[in-house]
């Protein structure tokens, strides 16, 4: 008879790594909104490892940590600044000059409408993570409709404001958000408080576990 051993990996929480990817290019890409500073020559290689490996990174260990919502979120986000980048690139000719040539932005305003979506369910679901992490993704939905009405040629100057300062508002909270989740699990206390969940949706028990009981 062989004995049978079970052998636990324990890997840290990314959750830190991801929210700096997500600060750091949402930092950068802001400054270019808001006009601060031109082009965006130098927001693609934050928007490709920051933005995009950075958050990706992060999906595959919550991945292992068989966390659902927060692999969704960091894949999903991570995948959006690949494509975003892409879309850059190709508007710059860096591919072929005829593709930039047959660009329809409002293709890209229709992808930002598919996120928008996507993140109003998941600022659902953040309600019952923490309150920081659910203001990021309330700054996010503002973001796509900014980003999705702009890009549609409706109010353009003002739902691309509304995107600028919601990007520069998405960043510093996710410092904070990187903050709180490196020192207090750091210090093995809540050093930056981060808020407790909403609680309004409760668990209820399903069929097979009331017949079960």
């Amino acid at each position: 008879m062989s004995d049978t051993k079970n052998i636990k990996i324990v890997t840290a929480d990314p959750s830190a790594i991801g929210l700096f990817g997500l600060a750091m290019v949402t930092l950068v890409a802001s400054t270019q909104k808001l006009g601060l500073t031109d082009g965006v020559a130098f927001v693609l290689p934050w928007a490709i490892f920051l933005g995009a490996i950075a958050q990706l990174f992060a999906c595959v260990q919550d991945s292992k940590h068989n966390n659902v919502f927060g692999a969704t979120a960091f894949g999903a986000y991570g995948l959006f600044w690949l494509g975003v980048a892409m879309s850059w690139l190709i508007d710059l000719g860096v591919f072929w000059e005829k593709l930039a040539a047959a660009v329809d932005s409002r293709q890209l305003g229709v992808a930002f409408i598919g996120y928008l979506i996507f993140t109003l369910i998941m600022t659902i679901g953040s309600m019952e993570t923490n309150k920081v992490l659910f203001f990021i993704f309330v700054l996010i939905d503002f973001l796509f409709i900014g980003l999705s009405l702009s890009t549609l040629g409706i109010m353009s100057h003002e739902m691309h404001m509304l995107a600028a300062v919601s990007e520069l508002l998405i960043a510093l909270l996710s410092f904070y958000g990187v903050a709180a989740n490196v020192l207090n699990q750091h210090f093995g206390y809540t050093f930056i408080p981060v808020g407790k969940p909403f609680g309004i949706f409760k668990k209820h028990p399903t069929a097979s576990s009331k017949k079960a009981a």
